[in-house]
C-alpha cells in the first residue's frame, strides 16, 4: 500500500477504532449500561453514528464525485438507526428528512439558530481527505457544505474545519505550527479561535499536558468548541506515540469520549497510516473488511482525483 493510500486508510479506519472503543466511556453510569448491551455485536466491537455517518459522506463522495447536499441528507436519513447512539436532536432531525422535508428546513428546525454540537466534525475527515491539502479555501468550503446539512451554527461549522483541514494538513507532514496558522485562517468564531489559543499554548508546553487539565481548559463535551480542538490538540500531540496511548489518554480526557476519540483518531491515522494500527484492534471491529474495502476504495479515489 503506497503513503498516501495508507494515511488515507489510515484515518478513516483510526476514526472508528476510535469511536468503537470509545463509546463505552462516553456519557454517564445509564449511557455505559446501555452501551454495554448495544455495543457488542457477534464478539465485535460496535461503532456508533460517528462512523455511520462518516461511511454515508465517503460513500457519496465517492458516487458524486463531489459534496452534494442533497445526496448526503437522503444518505444520512437513510442510514438512520437508533441504536447508533444518535443525539436526540440528531434523531429528530433525520426522521424530519426521513419523512420529505429538505434539509435546508429541518437543519433549523430543532434548533432555531443551528446546532452547535460536535456531529458536522466527528465526519468531516473523509471531506478533507477527498479534497486535501493544497486549495485550503475549497477544502473549507466543501466541509462547511457538508456540515450544514445538519448543523447550522457558526460553532458547530468551525468545529468541522478544524477537524477536516487539521486532517488534511497531517496527512501531508504539515508541522504543527502551520497546521495552527492555517486553522485560524478559516475560523470565524471567537469561541473556537479561544480554543485555539490554548491549545497552541499546551503545545509549547515544557512537560506533557494532563488529561484532566485538557478536559478542564480545552473541554470534553458534545459542543463543538468542548471537543473539536480537544480531539485537534490529542491526534496532533500524541501523533508519535501508540495508538494505544492516544485512546487510553482519550478516555483519561472523558466527557464525549466517542466522539472525540473518532476525531483524534482520524488525525493519528492521517499522520501514521494504516499499517501502524494495532492488529488485535482491528480483528475486534465489527464490519472490519468492509470498512477496510470502503476506505481503500476511498484513497484509490482521492489519488487518482488529485494525481
Amino acid at each position: 500500500m503506497q503513503t498516501h493510500h495508507a494515511r488515507i486508510c489510515g484515518a478513516i479506519l483510526a476514526a472508528a477504532l476510535g469511536d468503537a472503543f470509545g463509546a463505552p466511556y462516553e456519557g454517564g453510569i445509564i449511557e455505559q449500561l446501555l452501551w454495554r448491551i448495544l455495543g457488542r455485536r457477534r464478539g465485535k466491537r460496535c461503532w456508533t453514528d460517528d462512523t455511520q455517518m462518516s461511511v454515508d459522506v465517503i460513500e457519496s463522495l465517492l458516487t458524486c464525485n463531489k459534496m452534494d447536499q442533497d445526496d448526503l441528507a437522503q444518505r444520512f436519513a437513510s442510514s438512520y438507526r437508533w441504536s447508533r447512539g444518535y443525539g436526540p436532536g440528531a434523531a429528530k432531525l433525520l426522521r424530519r428528512i426521513r419523512k420529505g422535508e429538505h434539509w435546508s428546513i429541518a437543519n433549523q428546525a430543532v434548533y432555531v439558530n443551528g446546532s452547535l454540537g460536535n456531529g458536522g466534525a466527528m465526519r468531516a475527515a473523509p471531506v478533507g481527505l477527498f479534497y486535501g491539502a493544497g486549495d485550503d479555501k475549497k477544502l473549507v468550503q466543501a466541509v462547511r457544505s457538508a456540515t450544514l446539512v445538519t448543523h447550522a451554527h457558526p460553532v458547530g461549522l468551525d468545529g468541522a474545519v478544524v477537524i477536516g483541514l487539521t486532517v488534511a494538513l497531517v496527512c501531508r507532514d504539515y508541522p504543527v505550527q502551520e497546521i495552527m496558522k492555517r486553522l485560524r485562517l478559516h475560523i470565524q468564531t471567537m469561541d473556537m479561535h479561544n480554543r485555539l489559543a490554548i491549545a497552541e499554548r499546551f503545545f509549547h508546553a515544557e512537560h506533557p499536558v494532563a488529561p484532566k487539565q485538557i478536559a478542564q481548559e480545552l473541554g470534553n463535551g458534545i459542543r463543538a468548541q468542548d471537543s473539536c480542538v480537544t480531539a485537534c490538540y490529542i491526534g496532533l500531540a500524541l501523533r508519535k506515540a501508540p495508538f494505544v496511548d492516544m485512546l487510553t489518554y482519550t478516555r483519561e480526557v472523558g466527557g464525549d469520549t466517542d466522539t472525540i476519540g473518532a476525531m483524534a483518531g482520524a488525525i493519528w491515522g492521517a499522520a501514521c497510516g494504516y499499517q501502524y494500527l494495532p492488529e488485535e484492534l482491528l480483528n475486534q471491529l465489527e464490519h472490519r473488511r468492509y470498512l477496510e474495502k470502503l476506505a481503500y476504495r476511498f484513497a484509490e479515489a482521492i489519488v487518482q482525483r488529485q494525481e
